[in-house]
């Protein structure tokens, strides 16, 4: 494992942490790829995945100089890799949290809204100032930015580059809670911890429910929903979790 990303394993929690806080742990390729070599099996060993910064930043956005020194096709190349990492962690079959610590910009907005749930500190700082620079995110920002928070706010944030505070985050829909700075990965780890006393097989199928709802029109939606629904009958925790709550105690689910 590489030095610019550290994992950790609490429990069935892992934390993967961005190491770079003398330049915000700003993504470049090297930071993108420990990224990626990171989240390569962590299903294997962990139910929840949290990703968090060090220092005063959670990821802000790209490295300017490796930037500069790009051309259209090297330009092309370089955001694909952030767009299949950030497409790779959003598709995953563990939920991701983002415990968001500070500045979350660019592309370190992207990694943020590529995870399932977002929590925040309340000294975090948002924003997608890439036209600052005459470029325009090309990790997702136009893409899932919509998605979250809707058009009309997406296109303010990208066109005026504005950064915003972690409770506007909130107010539009970008993060899900704002908890104080001190208490940011211990509240991560408790969301965590709740999704771990759920059957993983259920999780794991509410997630792809999830996913597919922002790509499919809705009866198509409402009939894949309806087979994932019938499929989880088929499982040992469907029957354990209802057995459990008839009888009024603690579901010991196995994730088949």
């Amino acid at each position: 494992m590489g030095e610019r990303v550290k994992l950790e394993l609490d429990g069935e929690i892992a934390v993967a942490t961005l190491n770079r806080p003398e330049k915000l742990n700003a993504l470049d390729t090297k930071t993108r790829m420990e990224l990626a070599e990171v989240i390569e099996g962590i299903e294997e060993v962990a139910r929840v995945l949290i990703i968090t910064g060090s220092g005063k930043a959670f990821a802000a956005g790209a490295d300017i100089n490796e930037l500069l020194q790009r051309d259209a096709i090297k330009a092309f190349e370089a955001t694909k890799l952030g767009t299949d990492l950030f497409s790779r962690i959003e598709e995953l079959e563990i939920p991701v949290i983002a415990a968001v610590n500070g500045y979350t910009l660019g592309g370190g907005c992207e990694l943020a809204m590529a995870c399932d749930i977002r929590i925040a500190s309340e000294k975090a700082k948002f924003g997608q100032p890439e036209i600052n620079l005459a470029i325009i995110p090309g990790a997702g920002g136009t893409q899932r930015l919509p998605r979250l928070v809707g058009l009309g706010m997406a296109k303010k944030l990208v066109l005026t580059g504005e950064i915003i505070d972690a409770q506007t985050a909130l107010r539009i829909g970008l993060v899900e809670e704002v908890v104080e700075h001190e208490r940011l990965m211990e509240r991560a780890k408790e969301v965590a911890a709740k999704i771990i006393e759920k059957s993983p097989l259920a999780v794991k199928v509410a997630k792809k429910a999830l996913n597919a709802s922002i790509n499919m029109p809705l009866k198509e939606g409402l009939r894949y929903e309806a087979s994932l629904f019938a499929l989880l009958f088929s499982s040992e925790d469907a029957k354990e979790g209802m057995r459990a709550f008839l009888e009024k105690r603690k579901p010991e689910f196995r994730g088949r």
